[in-house]
């Protein structure tokens, strides 16, 4: 699906000129992860910055029914990241933060671009220990890790990534804002929200 020039034009207004790439060199950029040798460049591509301004994108491409396709670091091996039908590649890099390390109660806050290696380096400084680890580790994101529940070799021993997410923000396509769980390790109130958006 192409986009138009107003479409796009609106793009800018939500998230600044610099960050609504359509060159055609850009798109091919975004448009493949690691998985063989496929290629679906987005149409466009918006950076986001804030959780608003995905929100903003999500209510705008659901109103004007254009698909979204959210782009991580680009090391997946499923295809997770190919806009296999064009429209808005939602690159994620700009969201890059590690926003809170709870040392009393063993948390961590962290924005979806924020590399996997860096945020164990990160909290064991603090000594603390986060265990899961892709092969990628150096190069994938935590919010990747997420999408697509990832493991690594202390798996068996450890667990993957579902056993270390409590609770996740969350825009929905309508550009509704959620949390799905709690800052707790147990919570038994309503649906189990985060287990169902860990590996989707």
């Amino acid at each position: 699906m192409q986009l138009s020039s107003t479409q796009i034009s609106t793009l800018r207004d939500i998230v600044g000129l610099a960050n609504v790439l359509t060159d055609e060199a850009f798109l091919l950029k975004y448009g493949h992860d690691e998985t063989e040798d496929y290629v679906f460049p987005p149409a466009v591509v918006v950076k986001p910055r804030t959780v608003e301004e995905v929100s903003q994108i999500m209510r705008f491409a659901t109103a004007q029914k254009i698909p979204v396709v959210p782009i991580g670091a680009q090391t997946g091996l499923s295809g997770g990241a190919l806009s296999i039908h064009r429209g808005i590649g939602l690159a994620m890099e700009r969201m890059n933060q590690i926003l809170e390390i709870d040392e009393h109660n063993f948390q961590v806050v962290v924005e979806p671009a924020v590399i996997t290696q860096v945020l164990r380096e990160t909290v064991a400084e603090k000594g603390l220990f986060y265990p899961v680890d892709p092969s990628s580790m150096g190069s994938c994101w935590i919010g990747g890790n997420v999408a697509e529940n990832a493991g690594g070799a202390r798996a068996v021993k450890y667990g993957v990534t579902k056993d270390y997410v409590l609770n996740l923000e969350v825009v929905l396509p309508n550009g509704d804002v959620i949390w799905t769980g709690a800052n707790t390790l147990k919570n038994s109130t309503g649906y189990n929200l985060t287990q169902l958006m860990v590996g989707t």
